[in-house]
């Protein structure tokens, strides 16, 4: 509890006093934490103004960021999480506030045992009504997707690349089309230097086992919660694996709607989360996994790291940030189709600093901020100097 009012702490001093208009003078930016009555940090909230497709994230910290037009004064913003009551302020009342935070109120559920169906059931509607539920016509994700290397316990490499994804959302078993419209890498220290066969967000779509489909039959289903979200009551479903429980998913899923609203799963340490879009259909806004592996090395670098072993305990830590969603297609802006099978690291993108000196990001997680300190402990070197020094 101390270390999360520690945070919370910090992050009301950098946002504290007032709010900061960005360099263009069209523009505003919204800046502040996202907390609950106790004063506890909500990670992962949704904060937007729905009715315009704008919105952001709560990084893992609760805090946010979100430029908007000074058009959007007037506008409502509205912020949701689950298990909490929907928070909604004009954009120009929340700008007004001297202390910039958002409280979000518990949402207290019970749900009546009674009432509900057999815990299975809830998930078979679930399956059944993906495509009634989630933004199921052909859309565009832009998207901020980041991997880390973990090598002995340590970042040793990171890429990050800006992603644009024509997808129809988890009603088909992978994307339609991707562009790696950026990429900005680390300098590399690996020792092990895995790679992966194919670029890993491609593998975020193949382990979404509602995309991919799973038998019901596999698993023991039982109800383990209840909560809440953007007025809905949602029941918390956990299955495990019959022939090897330590095998699980875990669904989110609205009572009424029998939409899917969070998904946790066993396989590679994974989270999604989704949120409603203008005409409430479910879309994909955030995804962690941080699977780990043993990696192998020779007598000769074992010796040169001084390392007892030639096992080397290894982790990919992934990271995707939707930044919004692109449902017109006369909008749609892929130009450059990447369909080469490479590992992530390998693709050779030109480096364009203005673009990510400029582009509006939520703020650094603890998985990045982890990933940076480790790469600037081993070079000496800021990030900055890193990704100027390496990527051309």
């Amino acid at each position: 509890m101390k270390k999360n009012i520690i945070m919370l702490l910090v992050a009301m001093l950098f946002v504290g006093a007032n709010y900061a208009y960005s360099q263009q003078k069209n523009e505003v930016l919204l800046e502040g934490v996202v907390i609950d009555e106790y004063k506890m940090v909500v990670p992962y909230a949704a904060i937007g103004i729905p009715s315009k497709y704008m919105g952001t994230a709560s990084n893992d910290e609760g805090g946010f960021q979100l430029s908007l037009a000074k058009s959007n004064l007037q506008d409502s913003l509205e912020i949701s999480s689950i298990g909490y009551k929907t928070y909604k302020i004009k954009v120009q009342d929340y700008l007004d506030k001297k202390v910039k935070s958002i409280v979000l109120k518990e949402d207290i559920v019970s749900l009546s045992e009674v009432k509900l169906l057999n815990p299975s059931a809830y998930v078979k509607n679930a399956v059944k009504k993906v495509k009634y539920n989630t933004l199921s016509s052909k859309h565009q994700l832009n998207m901020i997707y980041r991997r880390s290397s973990v090598e002995d316990g340590k970042t040793r490499f990171m890429v990050e690349h800006y992603l644009k994804i024509l997808d129809y959302g988890p009603t088909v078993p992978s994307f339609d089309e991707m562009e790696i419209a950026e990429q900005r890498k680390s300098a590399d220290y690996r020792f092990v230097n895995k790679k992966q066969p194919v670029h890993t967000v491609i593998v975020m779509a193949q382990i979404d086992p509602i995309r991919q489909g799973f038998s019901l039959k596999d698993y023991d289903w039982s109800k383990t919660g209840d909560t809440s979200y953007d007025g809905e009551d949602i029941v918390i479903i956990l299955g495990k694996e019959k022939d090897n429980p330590k095998k699980f998913i875990r669904l989110y899923i609205g009572i009424d709607t029998y939409g899917i609203y969070k998904m946790e799963l066993s396989r590679l340490n994974s989270l999604f989360l989704y949120k409603k879009d203008i005409n409430g259909k479910l879309v994909l806004s955030y995804h962690n996994r941080d699977p780990s592996f043993q990696g192998t090395i020779s007598e000769q670098k074992r010796k040169l790291l001084k390392l007892k072993t030639t096992k080397v305990k290894c982790a990919y830590r992934h990271e995707a940030i939707v930044l919004s969603v692109i449902s017109d297609r006369n909008k749609f802006d892929i130009e450059n189709i990447n369909s080469k099978r490479s590992d992530m690291g390998d693709f050779d993108i030109k480096y364009n600093p203005t673009f990510w000196d400029t582009i509006n990001l939520p703020p650094e997680t603890a998985f990045y901020k982890k990933s940076v300190n480790d790469l600037e402990s081993i070079y000496g070197v800021p990030i900055e100097t890193q990704f100027n020094a390496v990527n051309k």
